[in-house]
């Protein structure tokens, strides 16, 4: 039966999500998107649902019995190939994790991580995957506390696949969400878009020109807490990892029940991005990042917010790039170069396989 729209209810927002009909998995059900969205809607929250969940963000929060609020994610990570410019699966699995933690306001404090290993994998891989991950640890400030170790028979896993968990303090007042954006809010963007799921791509041979590209890939969890510092009212925020900046918009404004527009020139985009981007016929807003954050702060304090992004080597070339607003509720509105309105959607299927 072929894929179909049907609207679903989350926090408040109606939204058309495709509903994963199909007889089997395919990859665009892991791309972060529309179908990614439905294969959610359909199959994991009737059986799992709780308020916890139905939040629809990167983590978790619930309430401790001792007291408090603890922020709870998990992240798995397959990546071909293993290593490449800027960083490797370790260091991604890391940073996945602080990253989703921070993103609702959390202080990320330990992980643990499970590994699923290719029988035939050589010692000195692994042994290079695991002191990625400490390095990575030891840049955010976390320890990974527990683990676990499957082995497939050969052919079976691309090498290595690995999952972490991640738990956080969430500090009293925060209130961080997707849901939280209010019309007049400012969008802040930590820097420049599209740099790790290309530097992915040519780390496997598959663009016709050398890039000089590295990942973004890095953990977030300082610069949002300087972010914090400037204005502890902070709405709203989100890595743009699996379908972009363009899926995440999307929904953020289905959560919260607004519009988002943003402007097309001030999203920055390195050259050597750009000119891949443009070669492959791919937009840089729905190419994945691994180091980049989305802010959506009341406008009184969007300038002191951009100042505590800017002053932190994570967010050099943050900027202002929209405004929330009311209408048309659940969607998103880019104003063009050219000066025209364009409507950004959610990313469908896959763009770019196997690249968080």
């Amino acid at each position: 039966m072929d894929d179909h729209t049907e609207d679903v209810t989350m926090q408040g927002a109606v939204c058309p999500v495709p509903l994963p009909y199909k007889a089997q998995i395919v990859l665009g059900h892991g791309s972060g998107g529309k179908m990614t969205q439905g294969l959610i809607e359909s199959v994991f929250y009737p059986p799992f649902e709780n308020p916890a969940l139905l939040r629809g963000d990167d983590s978790a929060v619930v309430v401790s019995p001792q007291g408090g609020k603890l922020a709870l994610t998990t992240d798995s990570h397959v990546v071909t190939p293993l290593f490449f410019p800027g960083g490797d699966i370790g260091r991604l699995a890391v940073c996945g994790a602080v990253n989703d933690l921070c993103m609702v306001g959390a202080q990320p404090q330990w992980l643990t991580a499970g590994f699923i290993l290719e029988e035939g994998l050589p010692f000195e891989v692994l042994e290079r995957v695991t002191q990625s991950m400490r390095a990575a640890a030891e840049d955010a400030g976390v320890i990974i506390v527990a683990g676990d170790t499957k082995v497939t028979e050969r052919g079976k896993a691309d090498g290595i696949f690995i999952n972490t968990n991640g738990i956080g303090w969430v500090p009293e007042g925060r209130d961080v969400s997707g849901a939280n954006a209010r019309a007049g809010d400012v969008v802040l963007l930590s820097g420049s878009l599209g740099d790790h799921g290309i530097a992915v791509l040519a780390a496997r041979g598959e663009l016709e020109f050398e890039a000089q590209v590295e990942s973004d890939m890095a953990p977030l969890n300082a610069m949002v807490e300087m972010m914090f510092e400037a204005c502890s009212g902070i709405r709203v925020l989100r890595d743009p990892t699996r379908g972009g900046l363009a899926t995440t918009l999307n929904e953020i404004a289905c959560q919260s029940r607004v519009g988002i527009r943003i402007d097309e020139q001030s999203i920055p985009v390195h050259g050597a991005v750009e000119a891949a981007c443009e070669m492959l016929g791919f937009d840089p807003l729905y190419v994945a990042n691994e180091g980049k954050l989305v802010a959506i702060v009341p406008a009184d304090a969007s300038e002191d917010v951009l100042e505590a992004m800017q002053s932190h080597p994570y967010g050099k070339e943050a900027c202002v790039i929209g405004e929330v607003v009311e209408e048309p509720a659940g969607r998103v509105l880019m104003q063009t170069a050219i000066g025209s309105t364009r409507v950004v959607e959610t990313l469908s299927g896959e763009m770019l396989p196997r690249i968080c």
